[in-house]
């Protein structure tokens, strides 16, 4: 049987995206910069899907700009906001379990004497909106919190945090990559400044995002070149991926409820018998303001690359972090802030599910993981298998 529980790092295309999508590689293929007919319906395309993005946020179709993608747009919103800002020092706020593409770029800015905080979160891994409120100074710029995390899918109060920054005048922005295909999202009601997506975490095609940045607010250039993007972000303008996001974001909003049900019931069941079933298993994160595809479990003991190495072979795929920081054998930063110590973070191990996620193979991977985990533990020097107990030195 092949498992697919990776999906926070990246989705299917659906095929209505797909069929969507088509018609603009090889027909209506001409560059909508240009004047002619061939052009100019393309540019109707992206004139349409631009507004269909629009109304299911809840915003302007002139705040909506296209982008290569989440990792571009949360670039573009912090450096473009700091560096347009006119205050001598600089500082903003953030938490410490955003993505490395907030991270990394925060880390950028300290090089150019901006100063940040990085807000704690609680041993569910939310943010306390008061904590943000006493960060702030006067000579803060910008906050930038996530809407849900990506590794262990608590969901923030966006909308609290969203009113401290509007009544205190200071920019906000979210990431909203992980929650938009579960949480409906719109702009004004939680008073959103920039908002970063990008498609191919709700089943769209990758390479294609977008940046929301509310009318009035300004940012500096991340990108320079051409006119497109209302000369805000150069760079010729990709019809057919931009039409497969809206067709994506249109679907994900019509059949968010059904398989926000789905995904929970299965959710729910994972966690329950792994708990219940694989000693010295840990759930990582609250179980209430959480994201309804995402199990983050840590199992002491033993590696979390073992873990997700040996599931592969059997045809199941996981995650043992984001899949952007994959690469590092640093434990995660993301499990660390909730309090989990180092030995027990390097076990974690996140399983995200599908709209099409069946129980049959929820089943087949829980088998899978007690004979695993079973095994590996049979081969750590920190467990005895007799006694069935363990302990870190």
């Amino acid at each position: 049987m092949k498992v697919y529980l990776d999906n926070s790092a990246t989705t299917a295309v659906d095929k209505e995206v797909l069929d969507a999508m088509l018609p603009y590689f090889c027909e209506i293929y001409g560059n909508p910069s240009s004047l002619h007919a061939f052009g100019r319906n393309a540019q109707k395309a992206v004139d349409e899907a631009r507004a269909k993005i629009a109304s299911i946020l809840g915003a302007k179709a002139s705040e909506i700009y296209f982008t290569s993608g989440a990792t571009e747009s949360n670039n573009w919103a912090l450096k473009g906001a700091i560096r347009a800002s006119k205050n001598a020092k600089k500082h903003m706020i953030t938490s410490a379990i955003e993505h490395p593409a907030i991270m990394d770029t925060c880390h950028e800015l300290e090089k150019e004497g901006v100063e940040v905080t990085y807000i704690k979160v609680n041993h569910e891994g939310i943010v306390n909106p008061e904590d943000i409120r006493a960060a702030i100074r006067e000579d803060t710029v910008l906050i930038s919190i996530m809407t849900a995390n990506n590794e262990m899918g608590a969901i923030q109060p966006i909308a609290e945090i969203g009113k401290i920054a509007r009544d205190e005048g200071i920019l906000f922005h979210t990431d909203a990559v992980q929650a938009i295909e579960s949480q409906p999202i719109n702009v004004d009601n939680m008073n959103i400044d920039m908002l970063s997506l990008s498609a191919h975490k709700f089943h769209g095609p990758k390479g294609i995002g977008i940046l929301y940045i509310r009318s009035g607010v300004r940012l500096d250039k991340l990108i320079h070149g051409g006119h497109q993007e209302r000369r805000q972000r150069a760079g010729t303008t990709n019809t057919p991926l931009i039409v497969g996001m809206a067709k994506a974001l249109e679907i994900c909003a019509r059949d968010r409820d059904r398989n926000n049900r789905h995904m929970s019931e299965l959710r729910d069941y994972f966690i329950d018998r792994v708990l219940n079933e694989v000693p010295y298993s840990y759930l990582n994160g609250g179980r209430e303001k959480r994201l309804p595809n995402n199990v983050n479990m840590s199992f002491g003991f033993i590696e979390g690359e073992s873990i997700l190495m040996t599931l592969d072979l059997k045809g199941i795929a996981v995650s043992s972090g984001s899949a952007c920081s994959s690469g590092s054998l640093e434990p995660s930063h993301v499990i660390l802030a909730l309090g989990v110590r180092e030995e027990l973070a390097h076990s974690s191990i996140r399983f995200s599910l599908g709209r099409d996620t069946t129980k049959e193979e929820i089943d087949y991977t829980i088998e899978t993981l007690k004979e695993t985990v079973d095994r590996l533990r049979g081969m750590s020097p920190l467990f005895n298998v007799e006694k069935g107990t363990g302990s870190y030195v």
